[in-house]
């Protein structure tokens, strides 16, 4: 999937892929989030997916199923070190697909591109504008 990224004013840069547009901006005067705050959301929303259709192919409903994401930083490198989904469940959730619905979380694609990076390569051409 080709993306096109374009810079419309300002601080903003916008990610263009089919039918979509992803604004994004940066602080101190924000109309969008950050790159890097899309990026980090993308983890939780993927996860998400799987969890929603765990749970709707099983009938389980979802109203009361939600997932915190959190982050642990190194003070020196101010890099992530981990990313922790904490999947809050309603009491009445099957004890017998607990386990599951963890599994099902785990084969989020972002997260399997942290397992396996694709490598890099950034290059310039000209686009006879």
């Amino acid at each position: 999937m080709d993306m096109i990224i374009d810079f419309p004013g300002g601080a903003r840069v916008d990610a263009h892929f089919g039918p979509f547009s992803v604004p994004t901006d940066q602080p101190p005067i924000a109309s969008a989030p950050t790159p890097f705050a899309t990026f980090l959301a993308s983890i939780g929303a993927c996860a998400g997916i799987y969890v929603l259709g765990f749970c709707q192919q099983r009938g389980i409903p979802t109203d009361n199923i939600r997932i915190v994401q959190s982050l642990d930083y190194n003070p020196y490198t101010r890099l992530i070190t981990k990313i922790k989904l904490d999947i809050q469940l309603p009491l009445e959730f099957p004890e017998k697909y607990k386990r599951a619905v963890i599994r099902s979380a785990d084969q989020c694609a972002v997260k399997k591109h942290f397992e396996n990076p694709p490598a890099f390569e950034i290059f310039t051409s000209t686009n006879g504008a």
